[in-house]
């Protein structure tokens, strides 16, 4: 396969589409002076920089794919933001901070990999007292989800729903005309035209399987009082 139809394909600048929301969801939450941010499952970083811009101080994005997180860096770099965030090579199983270090966890697209409550039990100790914790997840639970945020000891202080629509017209629909416009530059190739068969597998589940259709973000502070346990 030619390597370009690997670097065509910028999703970078599809879901940059979205940080409308990311910022949305921080203007939610109170002022901070010098927040520390964890961004977990940050991948190539495009919600990491706009989290450093929104807050002007210190963030650590995390995710176990080593490509992407050598594209963060050099995006980091081009940025000039080394003195200020940070990327690791990380699976969220493995996660070690030390306690209370974090005024705000981030998550993005992210935590359905380790579950919603096992998510927030795991953790809730690298957040400090009274600090907060942003999930954007599938719309797909999330009533469930509601119960476990009390639960697993979270305030759920703010939340709203990224529309199946803006997800079309913002992303999929941009993904799929990329998709479909490289198509005929590589007619001729035949594992280039496999990975963009695969790209497109993507935008059919979203077309096709309504768990797919919108996400919504839970905007949470972390409570003090002691966690309950599901009986």
């Amino acid at each position: 396969m030619k390597f370009e139809v690997t670097t065509e394909i910028d999703r970078d600048r599809f879901r940059a589409k979205l940080l409308q929301y990311t910022r949305k969801a921080y203007n939610l939450l109170p002022t901070l002076e010098h927040p520390n941010i964890l961004d977990i499952g940050c991948g190539t970083g495009v919600v990491t920089l706009e989290l450093a811009r929104l807050s002007n101080d210190r963030v650590i994005g995390v995710d176990i794919d080593k490509a992407a997180i050598e594209k963060l860096r050099r995006k980091i770099k081009g940025a000039g933001l080394r003195d200020r965030v940070k990327a690791v090579e990380c699976s969220m199983y493995d996660i070690e901070f030390a306690d209370g270090v974090f005024d705000i966890i981030w998550t993005e697209g992210a935590i359905h990999v380790i579950g919603f409550t096992e998510g927030l039990r795991r953790w809730r100790n690298l957040i400090k007292s009274e600090g907060f914790f942003v999930i954007h997840d599938r719309i797909a639970g999330m009533q469930e989800n509601e119960r476990a945020i009390s639960a697993c000891g979270y305030t759920l202080i703010n939340r709203f729903i990224v529309t199946k629509e803006a997800w079309w017209d913002d992303y999929y629909r941009p993904l799929e005309n990329m998709i479909e416009g490289l198509r005929p530059k590589y007619q001729n190739d035949a594992a280039a035209l496999a990975f963009l068969d695969k790209e497109q597998v993507e935008v059919e589940e979203f077309k096709n399987n309504p768990a797919y259709h919108g996400s919504v973000f839970d905007v949470m502070q972390k409570q003090e009082n002691e966690i309950k346990h599901d009986r």
